[in-house]
């Protein structure tokens, strides 16, 4: 029995876009993710991560071993290939990851959601380090960025790290503006006003 797709993932797809590109072995394949800055998009802290991928997508036949390459004084080498399974998933993962919106639930809105819960100071110590260390991203992704673009690397293949510095951009002036109205007062909460806003939404009165 023929092991289904597996659920699509920002590894996989990369891993996928590599074996398109050439065959590839495990170890080039965590190279170039480094190489290329995609370390940024994908989670490979841990090299297994990439081998674990390669081998669900082997197991959905998805990839196929192409060769295996043995060189003296240096470990085995497994070369992997893409399948026409493989290319047609690749394709239509990509084609739904680009346009449709997928809902993600990340860390940042559900602590904003229960921010109430910190006093306004706390708050407004937590989101002055918040904003220093996103702007401190954003100087590093735009050092790599830079630095990838005087190797001759086209745009095209730095879309990724272009969005990713649009979404800083658009978090630090945001976040400018709401440090802004907790320094001032402009935003401030108590326990009283808590109790008094629970008690009026519990009674329906929101109007």
């Amino acid at each position: 029995m023929k092991t289904r797709p597996r659920q699509r993932s920002p590894l996989a797809m990369v891993i996928l876009s590599f074996v398109v590109e050439a065959p590839s072995h495990a170890y080039r394949m965590h190279e170039l993710i480094k190489q290329r800055g995609k370390d940024n998009v994908v989670n490979v802290a841990q090299r297994n991560s990439v081998y674990q991928t390669i081998a669900q997508l082997q197991a959905a036949e998805l990839i196929r071993v192409r060769e295996t390459q043995q060189e003296e004084g240096r470990p085995e080498r497994v070369i992997y290939e893409i399948t026409p399974l493989g290319k047609k998933t690749f394709h239509a993962w990509l084609e739904g990851m680009l346009g449709e919106p997928r809902r993600e639930f990340n860390e940042f809105p559900a602590a904003l959601a229960t921010v109430m819960a910190l006093s306004p100071d706390v708050v407004l110590a937590q989101l002055l380090r918040r904003r220093e260390a996103q702007k401190q991203q954003l100087t590093h992704s735009s050092a790599i960025m830079k630095e990838l673009q005087g190797k001759g690397l086209p745009r095209l293949c730095m879309l990724d790290d272009e969005y990713k510095q649009v979404l800083l951009k658009a978090e630090i002036k945001w976040l400018d503006g709401l440090i802004a109205q907790l320094e001032s007062g402009e935003i401030s909460w108590n326990e009283k006003w808590l109790r008094k806003l629970a008690a009026q939404f519990e009674g329906g009165q929101h109007d």
